[in-house]
């Protein structure tokens, strides 16, 4: 973890690259606040930076859902439709592991910076694009920077606050994905029906600014940098073979049928993990120490953002096209019939983080996360082509209350259990099986509703007719409701887990500095 440390009269080497004209921001002389020290205003104004870049990235996992037919249709190019969504989480989920590792090798602060400003550019470029192909490209370089977002900003969050105060505060940042993750689809609706497309891209631009320049004037993390080298060879494994298995799954889930094209690239993806698995054992500064993984609490953290992600957005990738193709509402409405998830997450995501700051236990609310998130999804099985707003309602804020009292626990379990020299690699951890188990849930589960739609419809056609709208429907939300009953199980499965998260004494300000995180089990 980099320390937060007194600043010399003297630059650091880094800061000499350039000399003063150097396009990489100088910390501003002084003494910035030591490890713990900071106050309640100052560490809500490096929030409110971090903030901005967790925003950007999260809500560009959902913003373009209820864009991607006008996009589509625009470029007379349908058949591309899901590409632009998957070179986004292909290219976020593969690079997250590295940024982790890279931070902890050359600081936080100047990797966040070089991370909004890739994601800047993609989005500039997004919105100028003049092919599909050029979208997914452009998407791709969004992605890039979106996965140092979303890793870094928690762990900047490890770096500046104690373990056992940082529940408070990363309940806000559960609270800001959780929104944005809501908002997107609303946001994304909105600019289409009342600007054009090309603003969901956008939008970002000033946010990203405005975050930038927060972080350059408020943030005072002081790195030393480390005689360590880069795990090229391991970057290059778990990058394409993660980019491959994604790839092969997200065909596998076009076409609801696992398809030699498929495994042509599933299997090489498998291969090169595995290859990447026996290289990290023998690696002098692996990406990911897989020694971690013998902690149980980083075991079990990671294996629950894995399902998070699945069953998270699994519950949101189908609700809007369900409600503009089945209930007939536009874009905009179809986002604010999300709402509900959205306010359950914010009631229990920001009073979760403070009950764990004050009571120092963690475990409790993951249990009841879970299990309200099993009830939620078993909830919407239930849908028909005919459920009126409010069930609904109540089924998504069942949904995000779950989600909102055990996501951002989860990394305030691991940061308190690792090694803090691993601070980054921990937190990034995190990230990583949360954002591919999206990827993943996403491509299986719309495999499940596409196969059950299919096979559905010619029943429904025969009971309303060939040309009825209302077989289309119907057969529709078959298919959704047994893609949540595929998903029902995995919930089931997170809440069992939960019952095997151990939990860890929280650090307090004055352990910041130990080598090891304290091991003392608490009851």
């Amino acid at each position: 973890m980099s320390r937060v440390e007194s600043h010399s009269d003297s630059t650091t080497a880094a800061d000499k690259v350039g000399g003063a004209s150097s396009s990489l921001p100088v910390e501003p002389a002084g003494a910035p606040p030591v490890a713990g020290s900071y106050s309640h205003r100052q560490i809500l104004l490096i929030m409110s930076g971090l903030a901005m870049g967790l925003l950007l990235a999260s809500l560009d996992q959902t913003i373009v859902s209820t864009a991607l037919t006008v996009i589509s249709e625009h470029f007379h190019r349908v058949d591309l439709y899901s590409w632009v969504v998957t070179a986004y989480l292909l290219t976020s989920t593969a690079s997250t592991p590295l940024y982790g590792k890279i931070s902890d090798q050359f600081g936080r602060k100047r990797i966040f910076q070089v991370s909004i400003v890739i994601f800047l550019i993609g989005s500039a470029l997004s919105g100028l694009s003049q092919s599909m192909y050029q979208l997914i490209a452009f998407r791709a370089l969004q992605g890039l920077g979106a996965g140092g977002l979303m890793t870094l900003a928690f762990a900047i969050i490890g770096d500046v606050i104690p373990p056992r105060e940082r529940g408070r505060y990363q309940g806000y940042f559960g609270a800001v994905f959780g929104v944005s993750s809501v908002v997107g689809p609303l946001l994304g609706g909105f600019l289409v029906d009342q600007a054009s497309w090309r603003w969901v891209f956008y939008v970002n631009l000033p946010i990203g600014i405005v975050g930038l320049v927060v972080i350059n004037r408020v943030l005072k993390l002081d790195h030393k940098p480390r005689s360590s080298k880069v795990d090229v060879a391991g970057s290059l494994l778990i990058v394409s073979g993660i980019s491959l298995l994604l790839v092969g799954v997200q065909i596998a889930g076009n076409a609801a049928a696992i398809t030699a094209t498929a495994w042509a690239y599933a299997l090489p993806g498998l291969a090169l993990i595995g290859a990447f698995v026996w290289w990290e054992r023998r690696a002098a500064e692996p990406i990911i120490p897989l020694r971690l993984f013998r902690n149980s609490v980083f075991a079990v953290s990671n294996t629950l953002a894995f399902i998070t992600g699945t069953t998270m957005f699994g519950a949101l990738i189908f609700l809007p096209l369900y409600l503009q193709s089945v209930r007939g509402v536009s874009p905009t409405i179809s986002g604010l019939r999300l709402l509900p998830m959205l306010a359950g997450i914010l009631l229990t995501s920001i009073s979760s983080g403070r009950l764990v700051s004050k009571w120092g236990r963690y475990k409790h609310f993951v249990i009841a996360g879970t299990l309200l998130l099993t009830v939620g999804v078993a909830t919407m099985t239930q849908i028909t082509s005919t459920t009126s707003a409010w069930p609904l309602a109540g089924m998504l804020f069942i949904v995000g209350l779950g989600l909102g009292l055990f996501m951002q626990i989860l990394v305030v379990a691991v940061q308190n259990a690792v090694p803090v020299v691993d601070m980054g690699v921990g937190t990034a951890s995190v990230t990583f099986f949360r954002t591919l188990g999206g990827a993943v849930g996403s491509a299986v589960l719309g495999a499940v509703l596409i196969l059950n739609e299919k096979s559905s419809l010619p029943g429904y056609q025969r009971k309303y007719g060939a040309n009825s709208p209302a077989a289309v429907h119907h057969a529709f939300t078959f298919g959704m409701d047994r893609a949540y009953l595929y998903a029902l199980p995995v919930a089931a499965a997170a809440f069992v887990l939960s019952f095997m998260l151990r939990e860890v004494k929280l650090r307090s300000g004055a352990d910041m500095g130990a080598a090891t995180p304290s091991v003392e089990a608490i009851g």
